[in-house]
């Protein structure tokens, strides 16, 4: 399944539907406003909590955590510590283990692999003509909810950076 996904997911307050490739609106981004970190949940199309994205306070490496509904962190995406030309962030599973992601950060071409080398997603910004959009496909079995949020996180980190 491929989405679609506006950039800078965190202004101020900013909600907004990511659509499924057939233009349904399927998760709901709801920023968050007057938190000290950027915060937003994702929603399902029922309004239901998939994921709550916050940006770690206090950290050496930029680093954003996602929550389960529950508030259980299930990873946390953060930047490596020695990337000399790629493959600047990482996320560490809350489960053990981590995906790594592969590609061309800044202009929204690179993948989300599992440890087996198997992309679980595909970011880019090639799929569409709209202005600051980018597609995500996301492998069948894959979870949706949870590799959506690490592309927000990755857009986000890479973002602040620039």
């Amino acid at each position: 399944m491929r989405y679609l996904v506006r950039e800078k997911l965190f202004a101020v307050g900013d909600d907004y539907w990511i659509e499924d490739d057939r233009g349904h609106k399927a998760y709901l981004v709801d920023g968050k406003v007057l938190r000290l970190r950027h915060t937003f949940e994702l929603k399902d199309a029922h309004g239901r909590v998939v994921a709550v994205v916050k940006e770690k306070a206090f950290t050496v490496r930029d680093a954003m955590k996602i929550e389960d509904a529950d508030g259980e962190v299930v990873a946390t995406v953060r930047e490596k510590l020695f990337t000399p030309f790629r493959d600047k962030y990482l996320v560490e599973l809350a489960s053990g283990g981590e995906l790594k992601i592969h590609g061309n950060l800044i202009d929204k071409d690179y993948r989300i692999e599992n440890h087996h080398g198997d992309d679980l997603a595909r970011i880019s910004r090639k799929w569409f003509r709209i202005r600051d959009t980018y597609g995500v496909e996301i492998a069948d079995g894959a979870d949706t909810g949870l590799l959506l949020a690490i592309a927000a996180c990755v857009d986000h980190l890479v973002h602040e950076e620039h």
